[in-house]
């Protein structure tokens, strides 16, 4: 494994989270086939650019980010919030006292080196530290899907064709232990 750090992002490093999630989303854009969708990986890179302003507007409290780096560059990213307006009425509400976990996004270079376990651990042990005991998650993408469901399992909420044919949307429910 490769030596990373794990930690908050510092102010001095927004602009290098911005052009991290331009970097990663439109490639997870190109792997899913979905690079013609311009208008949403613009959309989606703006979501994500408002949630670590919120981190930092907050100062953690109402979007909580992790970074993984390695000898100073970003290569991953993590982040905790409230459960998404998707997963609010994608589950009837049956969801929105829990946090979500998201903005997992792992640099291509570094994909399937252990960089988005470390991140996650990190995060639990956060959660887990601020005595929160469960949390969920959700995913359009079908190669995170394959991640989260070797690691969680089928999901407790499968929208099937969701985002067109053959297209689902997922969302687990996860307890700490």
């Amino acid at each position: 494994m490769r030596h990373v750090e794990i930690r908050r992002p510092r102010f001095e490093e927004i602009e290098d989270l911005h052009e991290f999630f331009r970097i990663v989303i439109t490639d997870t854009f190109i792997r899913e086939g979905l690079e013609e969708l311009v208008n949403d990986i613009e959309t989606e890179i703006e979501s994500k650019i408002n949630f670590l302003k919120s981190d930092f507007d907050s100062n953690g409290e109402k979007r909580f980010f992790l970074i993984a780096l390695e000898e100073e560059k970003i290569i991953g990213t993590i982040e905790y919030g409230p459960s998404s307006e998707l997963i609010n009425v994608c589950t009837d509400g049956e969801l929105r006292n829990l946090v979500e976990v998201g903005t997992v996004f792992i640099h291509p270079d570094f994909q399937r080196q252990g960089v988005g376990n470390r991140l996650l651990y990190e995060m639990v042990q956060t959660l887990h530290n601020l005595e929160i005991a469960e949390y969920c998650l959700d995913s359009g993408y079908g190669n995170a899907q394959k991640v989260w469901k070797k690691k969680f399992g089928e999901p407790n909420y499968l929208l099937k064709d969701y985002w067109g044919n053959g297209q689902d949307h997922m969302i687990w429910k996860i307890s700490i232990k």
